[in-house]
């Protein structure tokens, strides 16, 4: 069972992790500091690389 402080520190990281992978997203495919579109996008890579992984082409 996890504490309510693992609890805490998972979340910020799953949270930090997905502020970084916006950012880069947006600055990686021409729209720097475009928060929405970068999170549009990692979410599309995201999505197409789990479809590959299952051999979805």
């Amino acid at each position: 069972k996890w504490t309510r402080e693992e609890v805490d520190q998972r979340l910020r990281q799953v949270m930090t992790d997905i502020h970084r992978n916006c950012l880069q997203a947006a600055e990686r495919y021409g729209e720097p500091g475009n928060y929405f579109s970068g999170a549009n996008i990692a979410g599309f890579i995201k999505v197409a690389n789990a479809m590959l992984d299952q051999g979805n082409t």
